[in-house]
């Protein structure tokens, strides 16, 4: 399958490129043969092979292999580090795993590995997934504990998990948090934030909030009813 040598520079650059081109077109299945010929040739793998490959079966919507990937990797004593935790991790997060996901997390700071800003998003991310909104709180939580700033994509994951969970008062407060730690807000912020007093059924409720968080927009929704009004309008 594969016209390198075994200990050719070029080989192996050119065996890493294959696998992360099926990464792109979601050929999982033709990526772990890559890596599994690149095995069988003696090819001298690195942690960028691995990772390249892990990334292809998440793409490809599959998480068990995905970690079997990472798990092989450090058998061959190939030292983990924050790159492919967080390919673990995501692939977790795209099978909807996220107690898995959530053990990885684990694992990184037992290997004093620091999470970093794409690892906390994806494990945030697994949380929304499966519904689980209070350890998706809790990363937020270790986030500002370990000096990590969360961006728009770890606030919206956590406001959609909340929103996911009829967790309203949460979705806002994360929306106040926002706004107060001038983090930019867009409209998915809002919309989970407005869908989730919907499916409260708390749409009073909602008026009076939007008023003291004053948005920058909101939509009043009763029925089949939708309006728009700009900032600084009276409801």
């Amino acid at each position: 399958m594969l016209g390198i040598g075994r200990g050719s520079r070029e080989g192996v650059i050119s065996l890493e490129a294959s696998i992360k081109s099926c990464g792109r077109t979601k050929q999982w299945s033709v990526a772990l043969r890559l890596l599994r010929e690149g095995l069988r040739l003696g090819v001298q793998l690195g942690p960028g092979h691995y990772v390249a490959t892990a990334s292809a079966c998440r793409k490809g919507g599959q998480w068990q292999h995905a970690l079997s990937v990472l798990s092989d990797m450090w058998k061959a004593k190939l030292e983990p580090n924050v790159i492919s935790y967080s390919a673990g991790i995501s692939a977790c997060e795209k099978g909807e795993q996220w107690q898995p996901a959530l053990a990885l997390l684990s694992e990184m700071w037992e290997a004093k590995l620091e999470p970093d800003v794409i690892s906390y998003n994806a494990g945030i991310s697994a949380c929304e997934k499966g519904k689980q909104w209070q350890p998706a709180l809790a990363l937020l939580s270790e986030m500002w504990e370990a000096k990590l700033e969360p961006d728009v994509i770890s606030y919206n994951a956590a406001i959609c998990t909340s929103e996911r969970c009829s967790q309203w008062r949460h979705a806002f407060l994360l929306l106040r948090v926002m706004r107060e730690r001038h983090v930019e807000t867009n409209d998915i912020s809002y919309n989970l934030c407005i869908t989730a007093y919907e499916r409260s059924s708390r749409n009073l409720a909602g008026l009076s909030c939007y008023r003291c968080i004053g948005l920058s927009r909101f939509r009043v929704s009763c029925g089949a009813l939708s309006v728009w009004e700009p900032a600084g309008e009276p409801l």
